[in-house]
């Protein structure tokens, strides 16, 4: 999960860039980058940090041009600490090419030895998104071979493009001398929306973003969601081509978007997020009266901040009263992406602090938008339990996530989920420390999403069911990843051991 966005305009791009990253900071906190295009001189400043801490007045004078992109970061795949791999990437043929990328390729491996083999291209860090630009890259190289880039050579490209990719990406692109490019993988597991607004001078200006919040901020009107398969190109002139450019589409988002990554005042393939989180909690209320008499509760409460629609529509359908317990430090990042548990426990405190006035002798039910590791959830419990609460019940507002997400969101391997390896909602249960704990199904999940369109098919429940729409992720491959986060942990101890020593 990151968040991505582009603009092309008739004037300086470099400030509404940066207000667009800060409306998607939500989708990640590891990193920024910005470039922009003047003439064909790519102009580019990226770091790790929040987007307020990597650009400074000194950069922003330096990001020239009336046509741009931007990312911010959340490590999926490749060497989160590193700020070699920081987004947009470049590389320098053919034209120049810059891009941005949100998803995660799950044929990066084989890509890397075709792309040294084969095409003869070099990658020089672990990042699948340097993979992806460099696939790009080639099929580009071969569509234009004799030819000037136009219309046809630039879809062919991205046609062939999408046979050799597998996973999932949402693209932003500007090709030096040629305009600006957007794309979405086949199933359209990741975001994103095109906007347009007319510019002082009278002309058309566009915005492509992961979530409309960042159009609609940046006083753009959303068009639509770019379709699954589909690209657009805004040529050097500013005039608008797209087309469908995939043979097998099948439309999947990403549900947890719904549950919990995405911005709540956001629209994704024609769905408020927003209305999909009450729906959510009214079929949580469904489960609720299957579980816990409705007399055994006093008082229904929040796990700030993406539970609080799913909670407040979960008590009015109840009749019970709603409160809030917990008060949120906003400066504190999400804590599932943390590394370590003791750091994860830690944040917990930091980020949360609850009210004694609230919780004193009543019998609590907090809703949580989902449950992960279990290591918050747990952590708020024993807070709920301290400050009073007489019995402290939990519900979610999504099912277990028994599987992990290969697809762009870092979450943790099989036997990190807390729910991983088929345990039963009681043992959750007792590990949490919880008096009921009440899940979500994936049905009730699917209806109260799916039900606000029924445009969209299907959904991509992996994390939940285990079906990953992709079709090509594998025992092996789960393996795989799963030997790759192993590795990287004892990598990272020998380091810390190895700096220790030197102090």
């Amino acid at each position: 999960m990151c968040g991505i966005v582009a603009l092309y305009s008739s004037s300086p791009v470099n400030q509404r860039l940066y207000d667009a990253l800060l409306l998607l900071q939500h989708r990640g906190q590891d990193a920024a980058g910005i470039c922009t295009v003047d003439g064909r001189t790519f102009h580019m400043h990226k770091a790790m940090g929040l987007v307020r801490d990597v650009f400074r007045t000194r950069n922003m004078r330096d990001l020239l041009g009336n046509c741009g992109i931007g990312q911010v970061r959340y490590p999926t795949q490749g060497n989160a600490g590193s700020n070699n791999e920081s987004q947009p990437f470049y590389v320098n043929a053919p034209y120049g090419l810059v891009m941005a990328h949100n998803g995660n390729l799950t044929n990066a491996e084989t890509l890397l030895w075709e792309l040294y083999d084969h095409d003869r291209r070099h990658i020089n860090t672990t990042s699948d998104s340097e993979v992806l630009l460099n696939v790009f890259a080639n099929e580009l190289q071969l569509a234009t071979q004799g030819k000037h880039l136009d219309e046809d050579c630039l879809f062919d490209a991205i046609k062939s493009m999408h046979k050799r990719l597998k996973g999932s990406y949402a693209v932003v692109c500007m090709i030096s001398g040629h305009g600006l490019v957007a794309f979405r993988d086949p199933h359209g597991l990741r975001p994103l929306c095109i906007g347009t607004n007319t510019a002082e001078d009278g002309t058309t200006e566009y915005m492509v973003a992961s979530e409309s919040v960042a159009l609609e901020g940046s006083e753009f009107k959303l068009l639509r969601d770019v379709e699954p398969g589909e690209a657009i190109w805004i040529d050097e002139k500013g005039n608008f081509h797209s087309r469908q450019c995939a043979e097998d589409v099948n439309m999947a988002p990403c549900i947890f978007e719904y549950v919990y990554l995405a911005r709540p005042d956001s629209t994704i393939d024609g769905i408020s997020v927003y209305a999909a989180r009450l729906r959510l909690g009214e079929k949580l209320a469904e489960e609720i009266k299957k579980t816990i008499p409705l007399d055994e509760i006093d008082v229904v409460m929040p796990i700030p901040d993406s539970s609080r629609p799913a909670a407040a529509q979960l008590a009015k359908v109840l009749g019970l009263e709603y409160r809030e317990g917990f008060i949120k430090n906003r400066y504190v990042g999400r804590t599932f992406i943390m590394p370590g548990q003791a750091i994860r426990k830690k944040s917990v405190r930091q980020k949360l602090n609850a009210m004694p006035v609230e919780f004193k002798d009543k019998r609590v039910l907090l809703v949580d938008d989902s449950i992960v590791r279990g290591t918050t959830i747990t952590e708020i419990v024993k807070m709920a339990r301290q400050s009073g609460a007489r019995k402290v019940y939990v519900a979610s507002g999504a099912p277990p996530v028994r599987f992990p997400n290969v697809y762009g969101i870092d979450m943790p391997t099989t036997n990190e989920l807390i729910a991983g390896n088929g345990k039963d909602v009681e043992s959750i249960r007792k590990e949490i420390g919880a008096d009921a704990l009440v899940y979500q199904t994936i049905e009730g999940m699917r209806e109260a999403v799916g039900g606000l369109n029924p445009a969209v098919p299907d959904f991509d429940c992996s994390c939940f069911d285990g079906r990953y729409v992709t079709g090509d992720v594998s025992p092996a491959y789960l393996n795989f990843i799963e030997g790759q986060r192993k590795a990287a942990k004892e990598a990272k101890k020998k380091a810390e051991k190895e700096a220790e020593k030197e102090e």
